[in-house]
């Protein structure tokens, strides 16, 4: 055997044993007459020690050695003189016996250490050395131990894991699809699934009842931090079931990770929150409950008194921000510009500071008496030393407006710690959103979402006004202000599912063109049944305490959906397109 120990196990205990250990070499040092090694793998890391008192050709390759050689090294477990608390293998050391070089290296680009000297996009190049840094270790063993864990809790809640195709045919699921050509039917192409909805949803049909996998899918989309062009959903689907069986079934699997990985409690049951109230009181339909500042309408006393911005608004609200009163000109000036920026999109902001002597100074004084501008204050539900922050606009803009204020005030006043959990389920979103552009009604999530139960008049209404009170029978998992799951009651009946095409404007032919397999399979006996997907690099990354996913993920794309490892994508020879009937048009 290369090793009989790994390089992150061995302690006190094992005082006096030879072991063989193998792995790289972190750094080495000389003091004096001895030469001190750091070996690694992805266990853990152990001194090793060459003393004075060593063969001088066991010196002499001891000397030699460079970062990130492997070696294969035996020695005696000795205590150390000098322990180090912060290291696991602390207490002791390997003096050696023997150093075998299995492999030199070059110097690598940057230092294989937590914090390393390495830019981004020099590690992505060289990802194969940065996977071996303590922090992307971690975060793939986090990884790990969630997967296992999920597969395990609803392994013995009777699901099935199922896999299903990645070269299925296109279908309009929100995003653009990646295609692949077929070589052996010139002319059409595959497209790469955005998730297996309709696929989980033949499961059902076809009667396995409880269906889950832990899948790949793919986006073509503008990405960011927390988003990539293939992603992993923890993906499930169950029969004969009603929202609550989906929500308690799915509390169950959040608390079992929280406590199993993290030795965190959570809320039992989880809090719910429509989407009006998460709209109305955060101004997102992701709210971050771990801190107050709700937003307050304000309309019905800040409008009336003779100030046109107020009084031309259709919506006046407002944010009481803790202790703020004392804040400076400055500070609130700042803020000013902070929300006029294109990101937010608001034209100003109004304050009022509640001074501690009860009253109040605003920055519009002139138009408001003094009760009419504490009257703000208190529909605010700001107390003495609180700085009250008034936006004003069309209703929904204005509350997504607050909502993003909201969220960088709790950033600025420390208010958002990572290692506090608050979860909450988001439910009872619209089902139907209008489209200006296209004149038309757009499935919120997708087409096969089905309506409130008790909304069917107005589902099958065809009133504009009764088709825009149809809310959905959906509902997101919202953990620390991310969305990390979400799900719906799908549809099962074809009549309703006929009715879903006709409101968003698929025609017969378009439908059994897109989705004919489902339409067909719903003749059959389709069981009522919904589910949920869960975003598995999304729960590792608020799992681990970070605001990206690409740590979580062995192998990610940058911000222009490049591997700059691999080199993709890339163009492909003429021999490859000739097989595929494709010509590539020329850039101008």
């Amino acid at each position: 055997m290369y090793r009989t120990k790994t390089c992150g196990e061995l302690r006190l205990s094992d005082a006096g044993r030879e072991v063989t250990l193998a792995g790289w070499v972190q750094k080495s040092r000389r003091l004096g007459g001895m030469t001190f090694i750091d070996l690694r793998d992805r266990y853990g890391i152990t001194q090793l020690v060459v003393d004075a008192a060593a063969p001088e050709e066991l010196k002499e390759a001891a000397d030699s050695l460079g970062r990130e050689w492997v070696l294969q090294v035996t020695g005696k477990v000795c205590e150390r003189q000098s322990k180090n608390p912060k290291m696991p293998t602390g207490d002791i050391e390997i003096q050696v016996a023997a150093i075998k070089v299995l492999n030199k290296a070059q110097t690598p680009p940057f230092t294989i250490e937590d914090n390393t000297d390495g830019g981004e996009d020099l590690r992505a190049r060289f990802r194969y050395l940065d996977l071996r840094r303590g922090p992307l270790q971690r975060a793939l063993q986090l990884r790990h131990r969630i997967c296992h864990e999920v597969r395990s809790y609803l392994n013995a809640n009777d699901f099935l894991e199922i896999e299903t195709p990645f070269l299925i045919n296109s279908t309009p699921e929100g995003a653009r699809d990646f295609v692949v050509p077929s070589r052996v039917n010139p002319g059409t192409f595959y497209a790469l699934p955005q998730s297996p909805q309709t696929l989980k949803q033949s499961l059902m049909v076809a009667g396995m009842d409880r269906y889950f996998q832990i899948v790949r899918c793919f986006r073509d989309e503008d990405l960011r931090a927390d988003r990539q062009p293939e992603f992993t959903q923890i993906d499930c689907e169950m029969s004969f079931v009603e929202q609550d069986d989906v929500l308690n079934m799915f509390e169950g699997m959040m608390r079992t990770l929280f406590k199993n990985v993290l030795d965190v409690e959570i809320p039992n049951p989880i809090p719910r929150m429509t989407w009006f109230d998460a709209m109305d009181y955060y101004g997102s339909d992701k709210p971050d409950i771990r801190f107050g500042m709700k937003i307050h309408e304000i309309t019905d006393v800040a409008k009336g008194h003779g100030f046109s911005v107020f009084d031309g608004a259709a919506y006046v609200g407002a944010i009481a921000v803790p202790g703020a009163a004392s804040w400076s000109r400055k500070q609130v000036d700042e803020l000013v510009e902070w929300v006029k920026r294109p990101q937010v999109g608001a034209k100003g902001m109004v304050n009022i500071r509640c001074n501690e002597d009860g009253s109040f100074k605003s920055s519009v004084d002139k138009f408001f008496a003094p009760e009419q501008v504490g009257a703000m204050a208190a529909a605010a539900e700001a107390g003495k030393g609180d700085l009250v922050l008034i936006l004003c606009g069309q209703k929904r803009k204005t509350e997504t407006e607050l909502g993003t204020l909201r969220i960088e005030l709790g950033n600025r006043m420390g208010l958002r710690n990572p290692k506090e959990f608050a979860p909450l389920w988001v439910t009872d979103f619209p089902l139907f959103e209008w489209n200006e552009e296209e004149n038309k009604w757009d499935a919120v999530h997708h087409p096969f979402t089905a309506p409130k139960p008790e909304l069917l008049d107005y589902y099958y209404s065809d009133k504009k006004e009764d088709i825009e009170k149809v809310c959905a029978n959906a509902y997101d998992f919202v953990l620390n202000g991310t969305e990390l799951g979400g799900g719906s009651i799908r549809i099962h009946d074809p009549k309703m599912q006929e009715r879903m095409f006709e409101i968003i404007g698929i025609g017969e032919e378009e439908a059994m063109r897109k989705f004919g397999f489902l339409i067909n399979a719903f003749k059959y006996g389709a069981p009522p049944h919904g589910g949920l997907a869960f975003g598995l690099d999304r729960v590792c990354a608020l799992f681990g305490g970070s605001d990206t996913i690409r740590d979580y993920i062995a192998f990610p794309k940058n911000n222009q959906g490049r591997d700059i490892m691999l080199g993709a994508p890339s163009v492909i020879d003429d021999k490859q397109l000739d097989e595929l009937q494709i010509d590539i048009r020329k850039q101008e």
